[in-house]
């Protein structure tokens, strides 16, 4: 596993685990500590070699890929690893070291809380 320690979504005193971290922007305005975690999130996706790496690792197959099977996204691999390692600070993948090769995950949780904010809020009730 890595050292990196991923920006959790917000953990609620009622429930055990982690909680979708923001309320529909609809819904209610953010409070300060909610935008934060948000715009860590979206910041992170803001750049479009980033969005095209969590892409590829959201849709590969299994729900994983192994940096190798990414990582042709037109720049050099320093500088993928360079993005990879900025998604993983936003909390938005996680990784395995197996061997030489690092596979990366993206947790349900996190697509859950990107859609809830973005959705309105009488589709989120």
């Amino acid at each position: 596993m890595s050292n990196v320690k991923a920006l959790p979504l917000i953990e609620t005193a009622e429930q055990s685990g982690v909680a979708p971290c923001c309320p529909p922007l609809t819904e209610r305005p953010m409070t300060a500590g909610e935008a934060e975690v948000a715009a860590r999130m979206f910041k992170a996706l803001g750049d479009p070699v980033r969005l095209r790496l969590f892409s590829a690792v959201a849709s590969h197959e299994g729900g994983e890929a192994c940096v190798c099977d990414i990582s042709d996204v037109g720049v050099s691999q320093p500088t993928v690893s360079h993005h990879l390692k900025k998604l993983k600070e936003a909390g938005l993948l996680t990784s395995e070291r197996r061997g030489t090769w690092v596979y990366y995950r993206v947790e349900p949780s996190v697509l859950a809380a990107m859609g809830r904010i973005l959705a309105s809020a009488s589709a989120a009730a």
